[in-house]
């Protein structure tokens, strides 16, 4: 791609047109309304790319981008609004506000998985903070990475939102390099996460990077043994386990590991019945490449349960594994698929040195009837995000920044936060010249006295 396309949306931003409550307002509902339209085309090509059924890929993509529209539309001209801030004694009688102000150019990459939401939904808040849009899915869902392209490109014109196609490792570099982009969004691995923050940070790009890492889950032992097997296993393996916020491994109490195993077999089993293969609830892995690399992590532990593979239709069964050593590649990597390693512990000390060995988790799962466990552990343990009795679903909440920290991200959205992380926040004061005293001029001698007083 050359840079004419580029400095179009450099042009048309510019010239103030996306800027307006009307046009962000008339954008977001174009924008729902190309979505319903290729509803049911959508629906065949996350089939195709991931096996997804259309109830999954509704709860999960669509739905989602739909109220995060909708949201946004009820909400614009509330979050256009300057905010009013306050005005300390040294500026009296001036009068403080913060301006939302759009970033420019923006451009956003999305990772394969949930190849239309995570593409979709930060649009959603470029679109009403009032910025232009290069957009960037992944390559590697060919099929639905085809029909946003279309429905992009039918609904809006080139020079507002840039629909951008090819191999993420060559094409992202090239536009990088040929333009300075206002505000960059990625979600991905933490592996390229660190290639974009390092190609921005050379032209000074903010960046948000919404990373993956080690989602912890721990199952006390005063949980809800049923309701925590219910609720971790159609977490862990939607989607085939491919979702960032899935629990990537269970520290369970050792009073209750049994117990908590045996449950989660029969969940899997009610779930995606006894060949999930044939199941139209269950997920394919997205390629070759990551079948090969899951089933590595087989051999790092005791199956107790599942295990089957089948490479021609890149399939793996929910499997459970157990006995796991610590220093074992499934142990220090991001599983990302439908692996799940159980672990005992006796100790919250104990579970937390596990846990701490990959700081700093995107998610953190904690099932128990304890407020006071409850507490303990969102204090002692840093992450992205927390559930309580509950995995992964806080980030349907678009009440709630959705985020990681340290290794696992930069910066959130959903809902306002995504309004924010598009935003510049302008800091703007202004002052009467009513009101112009001579001691704030020079000559400033014997005036200590008083400035300490004001300043403090």
């Amino acid at each position: 791609m050359n840079a004419a396309p580029l400095n179009n949306l450099r042009h048309y931003f510019e010239s103030g047109a996306t800027k307006s409550y009307s046009f962000r307002k008339d954008q977001l509902k174009k924008l729902k309304q190309a979505v319903l339209k290729y509803e049911y085309k959508l629906y065949d090509a996350l089939r195709t790319d991931l096996k997804k059924s259309p109830e999954e890929s509704w709860v999960t993509e669509l739905g989602m981008v739909i109220a995060e529209i909708n949201v946004a539309i009820k909400e614009l001209r509330k979050w256009m609004k300057p905010n009013r801030a306050g005005t300390n004694l040294l500026n009296f009688p001036s009068v403080s506000y913060v301006m939302n102000e759009p970033m420019g150019v923006v451009m956003i990459i999305a990772p394969w998985n949930y190849p239309f939401q995570l593409l979709i939904n930060p649009l959603v808040g470029a679109i009403a903070a009032g910025n232009c849009v290069v957009l960037k899915a992944s390559e590697f869902a060919p099929a639905t990475d085809a029909v946003m392209k279309k429905m992009i490109e039918e609904t809006f014109p080139k020079e507002y939102i840039l629909y951008a196609q090819g191999e993420g490792a060559q094409i992202v570099p090239q536009l990088m390099n040929q333009f300075r982009f206002d505000f960059v969004f990625y979600t991905g691995s933490t592996a390229v996460g660190k290639i974009i923050y390092k190609m921005a940070a050379e032209k000074l790009i903010p960046v948000t990077l919404e990373l993956g890492g080690k989602s912890p889950c721990v199952v006390e032992r005063d949980a809800n043994i049923k309701v925590a097997a219910q609720r971790i296993g159609i977490t862990k393996f939607s989607a085939a386990g491919q979702m960032c916020v899935a629990p990537d491994y269970i520290l369970v109490h050792e009073s209750v590991k049994e117990k908590f195993i045996n449950a989660l077999r029969k969940a899997i089993l009610i779930f995606f019945s006894e060949k999930p293969e044939q199941d139209y609830n269950y997920c394919k892995i997205i390629n070759e490449k990551q079948f090969n690399r899951l089933i590595s992590y087989l051999k790092d532990g005791t199956i107790v349960y599942g295990g089957r593979t089948d490479k021609e239709k890149l399939f793996i069964e929910p499997t459970i594994l157990e006995n796991i050593a610590m220093d074992s590649p499934v142990m220090k990597e991001e599983i990302f698929g439908p692996i799940l390693p159980v672990i005992s512990f006796k100790t919250m000390e104990e579970a937390k040195l596990i846990i701490l060995k990959n700081p700093n988790p995107l998610s953190f799962y904690i099932y128990t009837s304890s407020r006071k466990k409850e507490k303990e552990w969102l204090s002692v343990i840093p992450a992205g995000g927390a559930c309580i009795n509950n995995s992964s679903w806080h980030l349907t909440n678009h009440h709630l920044p959705f985020g990681g920290r340290g290794l696992s991200g930069i910066g959130y959205y959903h809902g306002k936060y995504s309004f924010d992380t598009f935003s510049h926040k302008k800091a703007v004061m202004k002052t009467p010249t009513w009101f112009n005293p001579k001691i704030k001029y020079p000559p400033f001698k014997g005036k200590l006295k008083i400035f300490k007083w004001i300043i403090k």
